[in-house]
């Protein structure tokens, strides 16, 4: 009889790619994926340390699983709670000690060794241990993409596609570089290979993962090394991927193969996630980011030069230690100069073992919020704006899954945008098959006209099916 296993999944579009190995890891195993933790053999928690109390949500979480495990104990059955992810890497030991319920800590780099932790578990709990003690937060020197199975088949059309990790920046903020390692690229034509997989299974729609995915350097078959520009030009010759996104860049590595690619492949999105952090270079400086606005500035109009109709995202950390008022003027003036489709900003938090965390500079609470508040409301104004320019756009939407309405199905613009496409007015006018009468248009590339937006949606009408 098969064991279930349940991946609870925080953080960023790479542990969502992890969760999805992890499972397909465990699978010759015995294990198949559970939605419910209650019922399951196995739970893993796959954490994300980037965001403030990381941990501490972690820990709630277990405190919860414990008693599951404690009731399933009183039955005789074995439950095992693994803590994968940036969390178990940076602070593995300390997990351990302070909850003895975890069975299994496991580090980003490890995860194909589950099967032999959980025999590893096994018999511990078979010599009585009420949890394992099994910890390991190894960087090996082989990859494990080296010791993964081939993937289990994908549901819906869009998937992410893992290329680059791990990261040489050393931003003073951040604790990437501790918790994935050195910067890792996979070889050409093992991720054309995957890619092709994909595809095969239905998906339409690749989005190239990596911590710096634009610093990929991956060797070619010919022992040459590929750009990330030149990845993408191998992955668009494979019939059946209409699109390519990637993300996150560096303004560092965005080099003109990247933008020319953006200009001459067409599957290549013309949305862009270029995180800058801040608009001053004093920040800047003080961040380790290792550009200026002006170079970022630069990029940006190489960019629209080589492809006008692109549309960009980004990141800001408001209230970085010695952050002045001018300082943040400078990050209001680079927003209202570059104008965003969308970003993603949030208040300065210290990560431990980070060099920014020792700072005496620290911006008061207070003064980070206000800060914050009036960024987010410059962001919204501008994504409203960007939304609103696309009613009358007709545009090729990638149809994802049902909407809240009869007749109403969800899907993704070219710049990710969320459109809500009525379909139920062409059901019969469109060869699209299917027994559902909507069944068909799922998974598809259909051509939509916007009639309305919103802060955070397109709705439109369907035009025509693409393919």
């Amino acid at each position: 009889m098969s064991k279930k296993v349940f991946i609870k999944t925080y953080g960023c579009q790479m542990n969502v790619y992890d969760s999805k190995r992890m499972a397909d890891v465990l699978k010759p195993v015995g294990y198949e994926v559970s939605e419910n933790s209650d019922d399951a053999d196995l739970v893993i928690l796959n954490t994300c340390h980037i965001r403030e109390k990381a941990a501490e949500k972690v820990y709630s979480e277990i405190g919860r699983l414990k008693q599951t495990k404690e009731a399933k104990a009183s039955d005789g059955k074995n439950m095992y709670i693994a803590v994968a992810g940036c969390v178990a890497q940076a602070e593995g030991p300390e997990m351990m000690r302070r909850a003895p319920a975890i069975d299994m800590v496991l580090g980003p780099q490890t995860y194909h060794r589950l099967p032999d932790m959980l025999k590893t578990a096994e018999e511990q709990r078979t010599g009585g241990r009420k949890s394992a003690r099994v910890l390991d937060t190894d960087f090996p020197v082989d990859t494990k993409f080296d010791h993964l199975p081939e993937e289990s088949e994908y549901t819906g059309p869009a998937a992410f596609l893992t290329v680059q990790e791990g990261c040489d920046k050393f931003c003073t903020f951040c604790v990437v570089p501790y918790t994935r390692g050195a910067e890792y690229s996979r070889p050409v034509q093992d991720i054309v290979s995957e890619a092709k997989r994909l595809v095969a299974s239905g998906v339409v729609e690749i989005t190239l993962l990596g911590q710096n995915v634009n610093a990929y350097h991956g060797e070619l078959a010919s022992g040459e090394t590929a750009s990330l520009g030149g990845l993408i030009r191998e992955l668009s010759e494979i019939d059946g991927l209409g699109r390519i996104r990637y993300t996150t860049s560096h303004p560092r590595d965005m080099d003109d193969e990247l933008i020319f690619a953006h200009r001459d492949i067409d599957a290549c999105m013309p949305y862009l996630h270029l995180p800058v952090q801040s608009g001053s270079n004093a920040i800047l400086d003080a961040m380790n980011r290792k550009h200026t606005r002006e170079h970022y500035f630069d990029i940006i109009d190489r960019l629209r030069a080589a492809r006008p109709d692109l549309a960009l995202s980004s990141d800001f950390i408001v209230g970085f230690p010695g952050e002045t008022d001018q300082d943040f003027e400078d990050t209001m003036d680079l927003v209202r100069r570059v104008k965003y489709a969308s970003a993603y900003s949030f208040k300065y938090s210290p990560r431990p073992g980070t060099p920014a965390s020792v700072l005496e500079t620290q911006v008061p609470e207070e003064v980070k919020s206000e800060r914050l508040a009036r960024l987010q409301a410059l962001i919204n104004e501008h994504q409203l704006e960007f939304n609103t320019n696309s009613i009358g756009r007709e545009m090729d939407v990638l149809l994802e899954r049902p909407g809240k309405f009869e007749g109403q199905l969800l899907g993704r613009s070219p710049y990710l945008q969320a459109v809500h496409v009525d379909v139920s007015k062409a059901q019969n006018t469109l060869d699209v098959g299917g027994d559902n009468p909507y069944s068909g248009f799922m998974g598809k590339l259909v051509r939509v006209r916007i009639s309305e937006a919103g802060p955070n949606s397109l709705k439109g009408e369907l035009v025509s099916a693409l393919h």
